[in-house]
């Protein structure tokens, strides 16, 4: 449940400009995740989300790593779910296990890349429309560096 919920709060912050915890709380309650406060305080340290400038006020965004722009909780997700990466031209495949795939494409999506054109995520798999094939097969290579790296 706390992945599912934190890769949640991923996937809103990434969509969304939060700005309090209360705003934060209600989304998640939107989504169908019933928090109290304390959770989400609790989750905001654990995932050491930030403050940063964003519209002309401050809002959640997730810490960045230096290799290769993704926070450390976004990586740890991908490990913990992704089972697959694979490629086909210029479309990027992610198999993940049951349920784990709008997490992770979240988790993805906060790579801030730009040679990502879109991506859709089911229940167990993510596909990713990337500007090129080598775009693609770079992706894929991080991702797979990521995962196998975590494991």
């Amino acid at each position: 449940m706390k992945y599912n919920r934190q890769a949640e709060i991923i996937s809103i912050i990434s969509e969304n400009q939060i700005e309090t915890q209360e705003e934060l709380s209600e989304c998640l309650r939107q989504r169908g995740f019933m928090v109290t406060q304390a959770t989400i305080s609790r989750d905001i340290r654990e995932m050491k989300l930030v403050k940063v400038a964003g519209g002309g006020k401050y809002v959640y965004a997730l810490p960045q790593t230096e290799e290769c722009g993704i926070s450390q909780k976004a990586r740890n997700l991908l490990v913990e779910t992704v089972e697959n990466v694979d490629r086909a031209n210029n479309i990027a495949v992610v198999k993940t296990y049951a349920g784990m795939a709008q997490g992770a494409a979240a988790a993805i999506d906060s790579m801030g890349r730009s040679d990502i054109v879109g991506s859709v995520a089911g229940d167990d798999t993510i596909i990713i429309v990337m500007r090129t094939n080598d775009a693609a097969q770079s992706l894929c290579d991080e991702l797979c560096e990521i995962v196998n790296g975590g494991r």
